[in-house]
Formats: structure tokens, C-alpha cells, sequence
């Protein structure tokens, strides 16, 4: 028996797996990084948001911010995004990532090793139908994300945003001209659809 003092094995102890839903490559499940604050999403809430994005992902040039175990951006990959670029500052994490793209053979999906907010601090050299953010919670990175985006020019017009925080997060400083689509609240979480000025 173990004692209350060890640690339980790794494939026991966070998130072990992501699951993708729909698409191409539905029910598939892919290995997760235990990694001190990371949280997938859940398949509840990834359901409602893909429901909410039913006929706004197949070929959608989507930005997943802080990618993370990858369930939002690799689920908008299974449903035919035309490209997913995913942001991850952990190494292996990022690393992780690259080999499920590799491991679902696709090319439409790449991997950024890098902190999101600076990536976005600049002129956007690209612009995106889509945009995943999901940062970890209460460390201030949600809404300095959404600004830098609009501010650098990184979106298209009338671009979807799904913002995913804690409940308690106030929306005051979310860009002029954002429009909330959708609101959902589950538990300690709050996830929103936000589409930006046409």
C-alpha cells in the first residue's frame, strides 16, 4: 500500500488525456503533460463551444493562445480549421504538441514555443477568423491578450474570440467594438464568445 506521503504515479495524478469529439478524427485520445497549472478543457464545455462554432470552424484560420494540452486547437483541426497555430511557452509542452500533429499527420496545424503576449506585442504579420484563450487563471494574461490582439491587428474583421477565465473576472477592459455572443458559467469557470467589429 502506499503511504498518504507518496505521490500517486504520473498517469494518475492531472489530466492524463484529451479527447477530441468530432471531426476527422473523433474519439481519439491524446497523452497530456502533468504540468503545474495546466487545465484542459473540459468535454463539456469544449461540446458547448464547438455547438456555439458549428458552422464557423471548417476552413478557419484559427489562433489557439496558450495552447496548452492542445484540446481547443488540435478539436478545431479534427473539425477541417484550414490552419491552426498554437501558442505554448513550456518546452515540453510545445514539444508534446508538435508530436500530436505529427501522430494525427496533419499539416494544417503548427506549434510556437513562445510567451503569447509578447508574440502578439507586435505587428501582426498574419490575421485570424478564429481565436482560442484559455491562460491560466488569475495571473492577469486574459485581457492584456484580448487588447494586444485588436490593438496589433492580428484579427479579421468580425473575427470570433473565445475567451475562457475564472467567473469573477471583470470584462471592463474588453475592446471597444466586441460584441458577446454567447455566456456560460460552470462552477468556478466563465466561458464566453466575444465577435469583433465587422
Amino acid at each position: 500500500m502506499k503511504t498518504a506521503r507518496q505521490k500517486p504515479s504520473p498517469s494518475h495524478n492531472g489530466p492524463g488525456y484529451v479527447r477530441l469529439i468530432s471531426g476527422r478524427w473523433k474519439g481519439r485520445r491524446l497523452p497530456v503533460l502533468d504540468t503545474q497549472g495546466l487545465r484542459p478543457t473540459s468535454d463539456r464545455v469544449k461540446e458547448t463551444l464547438f455547438n456555439w462554432l458549428m458552422q464557423d470552424v471548417a476552413g478557419a484560420a484559427v489562433l489557439d493562445c496558450f495552447a496548452g494540452s492542445g484540446s481547443l486547437g488540435l478539436e478545431a483541426l479534427s473539425r477541417y480549421a484550414a490552419s491552426v497555430l498554437m501558442l505554448e511557452k513550456d518546452a515540453s509542452t510545445a514539444t508534446l504538441l508538435k508530436k500530436h500533429l505529427q501522430s494525427l499527420n496533419t499539416t494544417e496545424g503548427s506549434v510556437l514555443q513562445t510567451d503569447t503576449l509578447l508574440w502578439l506585442n507586435k505587428q501582426a504579420n498574419q490575421q485570424f477568423d478564429l481565436v482560442f484563450i484559455d491562460p491560466p487563471f488569475r495571473q492577469q494574461l486574459a485581457l492584456p491578450t484580448c487588447q494586444a490582439l485588436t490593438t496589433n491587428g492580428w484579427l479579421k474583421p468580425g473575427a470570433l474570440v473565445y475567451l475562457e477565465t475564472e467567473k469573477e473576472l471583470a470584462l471592463q477592459d474588453i475592446p471597444a467594438g466586441w460584441t458577446l455572443l454567447k455566456e456560460k458559467i460552470a462552477g468556478q469557470l466563465a466561458y464566453r464568445l466575444w465577435q469583433t467589429a465587422g
